[in-house]
């Protein structure tokens, strides 16, 4: 009966932090935590909440990659980390934890999506044309090409 009662304050918490409002999440979430204290997905979401509300990244950060200790092919578990390192400005770190869960969850589209939003660009070819302008535009898809191309021999 526990851990009914327990899902009831997760999805509450879930609907809270969806919805905008990671304090009031935060509540919820620790309620569910306390309740049935070894699930990875209470544990990784009250991190996420944590990041959001207080700030606290170090404890926020212990609290996700835990979870991933104790699940690591959820791929859910290593978006909530790297959500975590984006809020705390360490966007490097957020994309190496998504490279990281692609090795346990390689068909996620999430995980794929997640590190292409963080994908760092490359300058423009030109530097004097704006990156949108047509001949930037092809001379990159070249590029980009060509990198694959080599990439394959």
């Amino acid at each position: 009966m526990i851990q009914v009662e327990a899902f009831k304050e997760f999805r509450a918490g879930l609907n809270h932090l969806r919805g905008g409002d990671a304090s009031k999440a935060l509540a919820h979430l620790k309620i569910a935590l306390e309740e049935e204290p070894a699930n990875p997905f209470y544990i990784s979401y009250l991190g996420v909440a944590i990041a959001a509300t207080e700030q606290k990244w170090a404890e926020a950060e212990e609290l996700c990659r835990s979870a991933i200790r104790m699940s690591r092919r959820h791929a859910q578990l290593y978006l909530n980390l790297a959500e975590v390192y984006v809020a705390a400005d360490r966007a490097h770190d957020a994309a190496d934890t998504l490279v990281r869960g692609l090795r346990y969850s390689p068909h996620d589209l999430r995980l794929k999506m997640g590190l292409d939003r963080l994908a760092i660009r490359r300058p423009p070819m030109l530097s004097f044309l704006p990156r949108a302008h047509a001949v930037n535009r092809n001379l990159g898809r070249l590029r980009h090409q060509a990198k694959h191309l080599l990439a394959s021999f």
